[in-house]
């Protein structure tokens, strides 16, 4: 039975959660492949210096991509409903059918494209809202704090406007 290393597994891992659109941490890594965090960290170590991860901020990680660059995709419908797929120099001409039945085999990764958009937005969206009780929090411990000195308090409409006399 082959052994397989911890570099190869850290590797997999790294790639089925890029793959996947999910942010490949340590501490994903480490849950998913069941190393411990310290070997992971070595291995990523080991990856990046080998020119296989790259570290897009800190603690976070991609895979270096193996494959090459994607070419130019077009589609055309010609007036008789054949469909035309360039990809490349590579030309498909597709009868009617055949376009329906290639875009019934492409609906799962449309779908699974819409969901990791929606993913996405939904990150930046948190983000910005926890900016924003942040800021409300912070505006309420200035005003708890003025009540508690006595000092009336003045609360204007636009944002950020709190006056503490």
């Amino acid at each position: 039975m082959k052994r397989v290393s911890s570099t190869n597994i850290v590797l997999e891992a790294l790639q089925d959660l890029h793959a996947q659109e999910q942010i490949a941490t340590r501490e994903a890594i480490a849950a998913l492949t069941g190393l411990k965090e310290g070997v992971v960290d070595d291995r990523l170590k080991h990856l990046v210096s080998e020119g296989q991860a790259a570290r897009v901020q800190r603690g976070v990680y991609v895979p270096v991509e193996q494959h090459p660059p994607a070419r130019h995709i077009s589609k055309t419908i010609l007036p008789d409903g054949t469909v035309k797929i360039d990809i490349g120099d590579q030309v498909l001409t597709l009868t009617p059918r055949e376009d329906r039945m290639l875009a019934n085999l492409q609906a799962g990764v449309a779908l699974h494209s819409a969901s990791i958009e929606i993913g996405h937005q939904a990150a930046l969206m948190s983000g910005t809202l926890n900016s924003r009780l942040n800021r409300l929090e912070r505006m309420l411990c200035r005003v708890g704090d003025g009540i508690a000195e006595g000092k009336e308090v003045a609360v204007g409409a636009g944002q950020n406007q709190l006056e503490l006399q």
